[in-house]
């Protein structure tokens, strides 16, 4: 009997190829990866590479033919556009019969507020019109919350992912964090995370529309008193909610974004932006997610916070 085909939307970008590796590891699923560009030149053993375009359906369709999973990890500045790239491999995905779809999740609860995550809501939305009257397609929102591999940059423990420094920051010993309560936050490394997609490709059950997953389930305090254990006293400076609500960073410091995408005279403005909105996204509590796959999996073990922060400043 031929192995299932699982194809990887996106899967050349950081997220995506921890995945993909993690997918090959086990050995069950073949993996294509479908994307708008030409094959990479790193193209792991065994992969099969298609170039897609989204706007010929016809040879959408057949793209996917025979798939019996889609994960998505497409993300980009533009949300219409992200929007209309999922609609379209939705609809590509019922036509040929695919079985399971992931969209592009991966972060935070649903209906977060987050402006750049906006697409993602819009993308649910339109799964539970499309299958509103009959079941056509399965889909799960694989939700590990944060991932906890930020709070070791510079120190990077994957192979793919692009970790950048935020708002607790365990190397120069200081945070920035909302006034008012403490916030929950769900911790989850990116290998773990990686590691339960590939064992979600062999559930034999019907995948959970929600898909949390919970590596530790931490306050920010709770955070900032763990690298104070590991690293010694951290300067703490808080956003109020006047400056959340004009948008104005008063801290002696902020994470700098330096994507290679993201114009040098843009950083500034993009990372006070951003960390404006992941201060108020800390408020509503939308990094805290539900543990449906620890659940589904209950011998899957996660690396706890501590654990994996451990073995970087120690």
């Amino acid at each position: 009997m031929a192995a299932k085909k699982v194809a990887v939307v996106g899967g050349s970008g950081s997220i995506g190829r921890e995945v993909v590796d993690e997918i090959l590891a086990r050995g069950s699923y073949e993996v294509v990866i479908l994307s708008r560009g030409a094959q990479a030149a790193d193209l792991p053993k065994g992969v099969a590479w298609k170039q897609v375009d989204y706007n010929d359906k016809s040879a959408l369709v057949d793209a996917v033919k025979g798939i019996d999973t889609v994960l998505s990890f497409l993300a980009m500045f533009d949300q219409n556009e992200a929007l209309e790239l999922h609609k379209k491999l939705i609809d590509a995905s019922i036509e040929a019969g695919v079985r399971r779809f992931a969209p592009s999740e991966w972060a935070s609860a649903s209906n977060s507020g987050i402006p750049h995550y906006q697409y993602k809501d819009e993308v649910r939305k339109y799964l539970e019109e499309v299958n509103s009257d009959q079941q056509k397609v399965q889909y799960c929102l694989f939700q590990p919350g944060m991932f906890t591999d930020y709070f070791g940059y510079p120190h990077a423990t994957t192979k793919h992912f692009n970790i950048s420094c935020m708002f607790v920051d365990f190397q120069n010993r200081r945070a920035i964090i909302p006034d008012g309560d403490d916030a929950p936050i769900i911790l989850t490394t990116v290998r773990d995370m990686s590691r339960l997609v590939a064992q979600a490709l062999e559930y034999d059950g019907v995948w959970p529309t929600r898909g949390g997953m919970q590596g530790t389930a931490f306050t920010v305090s709770e955070l900032i008193a763990l690298g104070e254990k590991l690293r010694g006293p951290f300067k703490v400076e808080k956003l109020s909610d006047k400056d959340l609500k004009t948008r104005n960073v008063t801290t002696s410091w902020y994470p700098l974004v330096t994507h290679h995408s993201l114009p040098v005279e843009m950083r500034e403005p993009v990372s006070k932006g951003l960390l404006v909105e992941t201060m108020a996204s800390l408020k509503r509590g939308v990094w805290t997610v539900s543990v449906e796959w620890n659940k589904l999996l209950p011998d899957f073990e996660f690396t706890t916070a501590e654990s994996y922060l451990k073995g970087i400043w120690l």
